[in-house]
């Protein structure tokens, strides 16, 4: 019998000055529903690559992502500032992420 994967979830912030977003929260299972949920609920867009969150899940919290990360981040924060904008953003590229 094939169990489902376990649900995982990373939480990055980025504020105007920061070197690198942050790990703010990341778990699997329960807490992983809770991050997604806490999400949702405050109008913040969730994006769904498990090869990402396997990679960012191994930064420490409150910590910087590593900068081998940054182009794959980088990526992502524009493609989501052109949804909160009203745009039509391509799609991420896989090989990024």
């Amino acid at each position: 019998m094939n169990k489902p994967p376990i649900l995982s979830a990373v939480a990055l912030a980025y504020q105007t000055g920061d070197t690198a977003p942050k790990i703010v929260a990341k778990g699997k299972g329960l807490i992983a529903e809770e991050i997604i949920a806490r999400a949702r609920e405050n109008g913040i867009f969730v994006h769904e690559s498990k090869e990402l969150v396997a990679l960012l899940s191994q930064v420490d919290l409150d910590q910087d992502i590593p900068p081998a990360l940054y182009r794959a981040v980088a990526e992502l924060l524009a493609w989501l500032y052109q949804i909160e904008n009203g745009q039509n953003p391509p799609d991420v590229h896989a090989s990024a992420l």
